[in-house]
């Protein structure tokens, strides 16, 4: 096997709303919601959970112990899913209350991680209209973070990004949003309209879409994620379109490695032909610390996946799998009662055929049997 490449991929990172107003630069805290009418109030709910949140926060601060995993780690690539509009504009989306944006200089949260690429094809990409979305392209684009499932017209949105890597040839970022997770239809980029990289429901059409786009930026020794912003919250299981869609995904588009989100908790994951499919990676940072829990489900305890691959064919040669539990906007590393509940969540009590959990302490990781 060739040298590994080594990917970390985040969940849903929403960085607006409180931790905007935690941060040293800050929108206007004014929210459309049908109850919550300023943005302050989620850090004063937090605050009430678990004590006072200094402020302001560094750049670097939402990403807490997280940092020294990543360092630790070694990443060629970091990824995540970005649903947060990087703007100043005060011209939300029509209709829309739960809307998320931070102010242009907070973009520096991301340069504190290194974040290389951003999938923006998800519900929130648009909140604050197309100016909205003009502005995150431009802050991404003069932080040097590279995106992929939105743009200025249908074709930039529906291209792969190009992540050249160390050692030859690129990783393609395909990002699309499936309406089942929200996104209005009228967001859908055309030829001549801003908007994202669409799907209005999972089909053979769709599939053959997404193929024809990879297609036509793929080279040889190129790998290929896709990222998939699909379904609905809080979800029992995984729905059987999704499952099928992924596993086409791989065998008939050549995929290496399946991103999926939108859930915000963690979902299991599966092995399809020796590839990676992740169902729902759940958030990864929120401001949602002092609402209720929504059942069993736990938006606060999230993970970072160490992704490694085989450099040459795309098979998985191992996952990490790392917990946070975010604590005054923060990642921290969480107790073992709360490591065990994910565990559980995820469902590591089984591994796929072939391979075996090892469970490291305060992180597990996925090798062959």
């Amino acid at each position: 096997m060739a040298e590994p490449l080594k990917i970390v991929l985040g969940g849903d990172l929403m960085l607006g709303r409180g931790i905007d107003q935690c941060l040293r630069h800050n929108v206007d805290p004014g929210l459309f919601e049908p109850v919550v009418h300023d943005a302050r109030h989620y850090v004063d709910l937090a605050e009430r959970r678990n004590g006072p949140i200094q402020r302001p926060l560094p750049p670097e601060a939402p990403w807490g112990e997280a940092l020294e995993w990543l360092r630790a780690y070694g990443p060629q690539l970091r990824i995540v899913n970005l649903e947060t509009a990087i703007t100043a504009s005060s011209r939300p989306w029509r209709g829309k209350a739960v809307l998320y944006r931070m102010h242009p200089a907070n973009v520096s949260c991301l340069r504190a991680a290194r974040i290389d690429a951003c999938s923006l094809a998800n519900n929130h990409a648009l909140d604050w209209g197309q100016q909205g979305l003009i502005d995150t392209l431009t802050c991404l684009s003069q932080a040097g973070i590279r995106w992929a499932g939105a743009g200025l017209t249908a074709r930039a949105a529906q291209t792969p990004a190009r992540l050249p890597l160390a050692h030859g040839g690129a990783l393609l970022l395909s990002a699309w949003g499936v309406a089942s997770s929200g996104i209005p239809l009228r967001w859908q980029a055309r030829h001549d309209q801003p908007g994202v990289a669409l799907i209005e429901r999972i089909d053979a059409a769709a599939l053959a879409r997404i193929q024809r786009c990879i297609a036509h930026r793929r080279r040889p020794g190129d790998r290929v994620l896709v990222s998939l912003h699909w379904g609905t919250n809080w979800v029992a299981e995984i729905p059987a379109q999704q499952r099928w869609l992924a596993r086409h995904l791989i065998e008939e588009a050549g995929v290496d490695l399946v991103f999926g989100h939108s859930s915000h908790h963690p979902l299991p994951l599966e092995l399809h032909g020796e590839r990676l499919i992740l169902h729902g990676c759940g958030d990864l940072i929120n401001d949602y610390e002092g609402l209720p829990d929504h059942g069993p489900w736990r938006s606060d305890l999230v993970c970072l996946y160490g992704v490694e691959l085989d450099g040459a064919s795309g098979i998985l040669q191992a996952l990490e799998l790392r917990p946070f539990q975010l604590r005054g906007f923060q990642l921290r590393v969480p107790a073992m009662a709360e490591r065990e509940r994910l565990a559980a969540q995820i469902g590591l009590a089984s591994a796929p055929p072939g391979w075996r959990w090892h469970n490291r302490g305060d992180h597990w990781r996925l090798e062959r049997a």
